[in-house]
């Protein structure tokens, strides 16, 4: 849709994808999931089944607030439950007004099928994308999910580190490249640095010296930084004892949630357990954000000097932390 589409051109069009995705999954069915139950049933089952396992129960009010339903109609359906025998209540231990409700052995034999077919069908859906579709659709329906979900939850969602694999350094590579024009109009020529550092990471990778950690959240990529062999400018040599910190990026939707200091963190860690003795790395002074972060990590300026590189006139930084020596 352009840009300059119209409001009520863009309430259609958000309105024309709730046709199609509530078709797509199977809501409009008059049983869910070829069951007797409708959604509202199936759904508040499920969140009677997923209360934290240190639980004692959820009363109705809360119910009401998890799944934005009037407290009358939930009524009516809890009351449907316990007629049925999917649900007990007992007393709060700590407020006697209060009634605490669970699901019973019934109720969790009736949500068993449910949840399997759900998974089922959600896998068959998945199936018939290959493994880049699978990601392009999870990061789009985690996008979804942040800019909808107006929970306090909704802004600061997990995130997990893992080590590189196939396809991750293209997305570091064009990453970088538009981020850095967006934010400091950098022309392509750093994009193209990027990607010889990356190509470098790649050919030269010793797993027991270099490491890389991609942050995930919602099944997207939101951050990288690598750890490298330190070598010499001019002879390529490695520099015995030093280890380089490069490619640190953080998704500007992830920014916020510390993410940015985890990973250098774990560049400090890394190195650390392989035994160097220092790390090095090379920044400009506007970027502001990312200098905090290694002086928050105890990285000190050691050198700088100005150049004019990717279009404009900076200034180059190089940073290094002296690591603590774990010898007896």
């Amino acid at each position: 849709m352009s840009a300059a589409a119209s409001l009520p051109e863009r309430i259609e069009a958000v309105r024309r994808f709730n046709r199609f995705y509530t078709r797509r999954i199977g809501v409009l069915r008059e049983g869910v999931l070829h069951s007797s139950f409708t959604l509202t049933e199936t759904r508040l089952l499920w969140e009677l089944a997923h209360l934290p396992p240190d639980s004692r129960g959820v009363t109705v009010t809360g119910l009401a607030g998890r799944l934005d339903l009037d407290i009358g109609y939930l009524s009516r359906l809890l009351r449907g439950f316990k007629e049925r025998g999917f649900i007990k209540s007992t007393r709060s231990t700590t407020d006697a007004r209060q009634q605490l409700l669970t699901l019973t052995a019934a109720g969790r034999r009736a949500f068993a099928p449910l949840n399997t077919r759900s998974q089922e069908e959600t896998g068959a859906l998945l199936a018939r994308l290959d493994d880049g579709q699978q990601h392009r659709l999870l990061s789009a329906l985690g996008e979804v999910e942040r800019l909808l979900d107006d929970s306090p939850r909704g802004a600061g969602s997990a995130y997990l580190l893992r080590p590189h694999r196939p396809g991750d350094m293209g997305w570091l590579v064009s990453r970088h490249g538009a981020l850095y024009a967006q934010e400091y109009q950098w022309d392509m020529r750093f994009e193209a640095l990027v990607a010889r550092i990356a190509a470098d990471f790649i050919e030269r990778f010793d797993a027991r010296r270099e490491a890389c950690w991609v942050a995930e959240r919602d099944g997207a990529n939101v951050g990288c930084v690598c750890l490298v062999q330190a070598r010499d400018d001019t002879t390529q040599q490695v520099l015995p004892g030093v280890a380089q910190l490069r490619l640190l990026l953080v998704e500007p939707a992830a920014r916020g949630l510390g993410l940015g200091k985890r990973l250098v963190a774990e560049c400090t860690r890394f190195a650390r357990e392989a035994g160097y003795q220092r790390i090095r790395l090379w920044t400009n002074s506007v970027l502001s954000a990312a200098r905090a972060i290694y002086m928050h990590e105890g990285y000190l300026l050691t050198a700088s000097e100005p150049h004019h590189s990717f279009g404009q006139d900076l200034i180059g930084e190089t940073w290094e932390l002296t690591l603590a020596s774990t010898a007896p």
